[in-house]
């Protein structure tokens, strides 16, 4: 039997081909990304980590010792880039819950499937309070889906409601098991989905609204044992389609708030950004612990198109206080959006 030949690449083909690879690794690693569009295109840098092996064979092919290095280099700084943030407390891809898959996790018969895993090395005691989060999809997403969500938290953070979402979360009786809370509707009757909502059990001391393109209302809750509680619903504006898209996002983005002393906050929502995104990173840098990075599920997407299984993304985020124990996080998926739910077990320290 004839063995066949490998077949021959050209060197320089090789060096060009492992060029663009080795300049997305240099954008990430240096985080300077800027503008449109390769801020949008900064979201997809997992999926050229993933094809990074790639320019790595076709050099190997062409016995180009140059284009090995830059190749290899760059599947070295995007790999690192992306799985580093994500190995911390849980398994790397995204370990699964005990007794159910976070992947096809789902609300069914009232309760969300699955039990937590309790994650190594965070606060385990504390006041217990459980906060979800989830963009409605323009309120497209199921209302008994959400009301059966909301059974099992305290504190529940919704995004893109629109008025006929709000009444039907209301008359399936979500106002019974989430009494307090704080409805924003959308300052522009043109766009419906911009507006935003907390629902919760605790008594509200007070109520706000947080600037950017969308309405983002903030409560400040009572938790008994600790001390007051803020929680903001935050949908930022996406950085997709034009260069005044990307510095609106930048613009609410700067807007979320510091962890301070004297109050503990939490922002929870649609952040229309990923860990890849040099503006997320400096915003955690602010004191700020991702939930999903602290229990090992940062790169657990949490956006999906409803039509196709590729791309995904992980947008969606719950930022606690540093003050804040990370029990564990679930992901679900929730019939009528393209979000999945997040649901963060905390722990809060004594008032």
């Amino acid at each position: 039997m004839v063995a066949m030949p490998l077949p021959t690449v050209p060197r320089r083909a090789a060096l060009a081909l492992a060029a663009p690879w080795a300049g997305w690794a240099v954008l990430r690693a240096a985080g300077v990304e800027r503008g449109h569009p390769l801020v949008p295109a900064t979201a997809f840098t997992r999926y050229a980590a993933g094809t990074s092996v790639l320019p790595v064979a076709v050099a190997l092919l062409a016995r180009s010792r140059r284009a090995t290095w830059l190749a290899g280099g760059a599947a070295a700084v995007l790999g690192g880039s992306v799985l580093g943030g994500s190995v911390l407390g849980g398994s790397l891809l995204g370990g699964s819950l005990l007794g159910g898959s976070l992947l096809g996790g789902s609300v069914l018969g009232g309760s969300v499937l699955g039990t937590a895993r309790r994650t190594p090395g965070t606060a385990t005691s504390g006041t217990p309070l459980r906060v979800a989060s989830l963009n409605m999809l323009y309120g497209r997403a199921d209302p008994a889906a959400v009301l059966a969500l909301a059974a099992d938290v305290d504190v529940l953070a919704l995004s893109e409601v629109t008025p006929e979402a709000d009444e039907a979360l209301r008359s399936v009786g979500l106002g019974e098991l989430l009494p307090h809370g704080h409805h924003l509707a959308a300052a522009d009757p043109a766009r419906p989905g911009a507006g935003g909502a907390v629902w919760t059990r605790l008594p509200v001391l007070a109520r706000a609204q947080l600037a950017g393109h969308f309405e983002q209302p903030t409560v400040r809750l009572a938790p008994p044992g600790a001390p007051p509680l803020e929680v903001t619903a935050v949908h930022t504006h996406a950085p997709t389609r034009s260069p005044d898209d990307v510095r609106a996002w930048h613009r609410d983005l700067d807007r979320l708030p510091h962890p301070q002393d004297g109050v503990l906050r939490v922002l929870a929502g649609d952040f229309n950004a990923t860990p890849d995104h040099a503006a997320f990173r400096r915003l955690l840098r602010r004191g700020w612990v991702d939930a999903a990075r602290a229990t090992g599920q940062a790169l657990r997407p949490t956006w999906t198109p409803l039509r196709c299984p590729f791309p995904r993304l992980s947008l969606d985020h719950v930022l606690v206080d540093p003050r804040i124990g990370v029990a564990a996080l679930q992901i679900v998926h929730m019939p009528g959006t393209d979000h999945r739910a997040l649901i963060a077990d905390l722990r809060l320290p004594p008032g």
